[in-house]
């Protein structure tokens, strides 16, 4: 099996996920993903994709992620995973989509307004 490429996005993090065939190693830019991911859940929340369709140490995982926090990486690295086992297997995407994880999730950081503190927050009004 030749590799196969999937881009994940989430908010502004961008996560370049290769997979191919091997024993389950995911290296997150250039680290191991245990070490670069801090709590359980987001290495949960990464692994996400192979327990749902039952792949679970059948691929080796490289990842280049870049922008957002260590949560949009995490997200943006498991919509990537998600892309590329579909295209590894069609099969697979009735299995991932009702759990909403071919999903890009279209929630981003609203931007601040003039004459405003914050995108929604404004300065305080005084009638005096």
């Amino acid at each position: 099996m030749e590799v196969i490429n999937a881009l994940g996005r989430r908010k502004t993090a961008v996560a370049r996920v290769y997979l191919k065939a091997g024993t389950g190693n995911i290296i997150i830019n250039n680290r191991d993903h245990r070490e670069y991911l801090s709590t359980d859940i987001l290495r949960g929340k990464v692994n996400q994709p192979f327990v749902l369709t039952n792949t679970l140490g059948q691929f080796d995982v490289k990842v280049n992620v870049d922008g957002g926090g260590i949560t949009g990486q995490a997200e943006a690295i498991r919509l990537g995973i998600s892309r590329a086992l579909v295209e590894v297997s069609a099969d697979n995407k009735p299995i991932l989509k009702p759990h909403g994880l071919l999903t890009r999730d279209p929630r981003m950081v609203e931007r601040k307004k003039p004459g405003q503190k914050k995108a929604r927050k404004r300065f305080q009004f005084s009638k005096r």
